[in-house]
């Protein structure tokens, strides 16, 4: 049972699952909010154009009725002046035509944004399958969208039947009326009648914008395995992870044991820690740690000093300063310059001992270390 409840879909789709939907096409939309925007959209343009729309058309209309001679015998000037009242006619809408253009492009702003997706675009063979296609016909989506447009028909078929009714008379009374007055009173109320006509678009995209809302993210809900693996995917496996941090870490050990015949001495702890120390003059403002390393690490870097004859020097409270207060590749702190100073003279009078003879340098020994980089085994832990 908690296998199977665990393969339901009851998470809410991921930013990952979402931003794949939108690059598949796949976003909320609302065809109701959508058609509101353009009537809307159309209303305000006939109410803003009503004066000059109903001057354009009374003159063209004036100039249809209109027949002389030459045009009743004529069909080519017959043609001229259907065309000239056509460009008039064109050129009145044209403002309103603008508006409405206007109002397709910005209404996907309102719900989903604009969406460009070749994927959407790709051809799905899968679509041709009549089976397929007789499923959807009876879907639960197909269904309600069955539901909803006949309420939407009855509900915006309703208004209409009682806007026009109500409206009878005054339309009965512009036929009574010169075509001067009749035509902007009739934009007016053509405007007015699909104003309220639209108020019922309103309630329609009020309900379906929030309905389409939940639809498209019911339809992209997730399975808790389905978010383990999108994690998986994002994130990595975390043994795969953890091979590569491995393989990471080798890399790194064995570049920095590479460091270390280079280096010009190995201050010891002597057996927790070790640390190799090296300084070009002219090329490095202070000496580097180019190795450090506890226990295993830390015997592996004095075996392979000793291979490569690189000095070593037990000094305790050196090796677990630097060892605490330094990073791989870092300068030493400026606090020990003093103590590290003395440890590479010995190191250069050591080379010139080995190579000319002679006295034995004398070992470093009480290196000044101050208070504020001594390492302190309970501080650290």
């Amino acid at each position: 049972m908690a296998e199977e409840s665990d393969l339901e879909k009851t998470e809410p789709a991921s930013p990952q699952r979402l931003e794949k939907a939108r690059e598949e096409g796949d976003v909320a939309r609302s065809r109701e909010l959508a058609t509101f925007v353009l009537l809307g959209t159309a209303v305000a343009g006939l109410w803003l154009t009503a004066d000059s729309l109903g001057a354009t058309l009374r003159g063209a209309l004036a100039q249809g009725l209109h027949f002389d001679r030459a045009t009743a015998f004529d069909p080519s000037h017959m043609l001229a002046r259907a065309g000239l009242m056509g460009q008039q006619a064109l050129l009145a809408l044209a403002p309103l035509f603008g508006m409405m253009v206007v109002a397709a492009v910005a209404a996907p702003l309102m719900l989903g944004g604009w969406l460009l997706s070749a994927k959407a675009l790709a051809p799905k063979f899968s679509k041709l399958d009549p089976v397929a296609g007789v499923g959807r016909m009876f879907s639960a989506q197909a269904l309600s969208e069955l539901f909803k447009a006949l309420a939407k028909s009855l509900l915006i078929g309703g208004v209409a039947w009682l806007v026009i009714m109500g409206n009878v008379d005054e339309v009965s009374a512009l036929m009574a009326q010169s075509e001067r007055a009749a035509l902007p009173q009739m934009i007016v109320l053509v405007a007015h009648n699909c104003a309220l006509i639209a108020s019922a678009l309103f309630l329609v995209a009020l309900v379906d914008v929030p309905y389409q809302l939940w639809s498209y993210h019911r339809k992209l809900r997730m399975s808790r395995e389905d978010l383990r693996q999108e994690h998986k995917e994002s994130e990595g496996d975390p043994h795969v992870k953890a091979q590569i941090r491995r393989q990471q870490q080798q890399m790194a050990r064995r570049r920095m044991m590479s460091e270390v015949p280079k280096a010009d001495i190995v201050v010891t702890n002597p057996t927790h820690f070790a640390v190799a120390l090296k300084y070009v003059d002219n090329d490095m403002r202070a000496p580097r740690v180019v190795a450090k390393g506890s226990d295993l690490m830390a015997a592996r870097i004095r075996e392979i000093a000793r291979e490569n004859n690189v000095a070593i020097l037990e000094a305790p409270p050196l090796t677990r300063a630097l060892f605490k207060h330094t990073r791989l590749g870092d300068e030493i702190p400026t606090g020990l310059y003093t103590a590290v100073a003395e440890v590479l003279a010995w190191v250069y009078q050591l080379k010139r001992w080995q190579s000319e003879g002679g006295d034995a340098p004398r070992t470093p020994v009480d290196l000044p270390i101050p208070e504020s980089l001594e390492y302190s085994p309970k501080a650290a832990a």
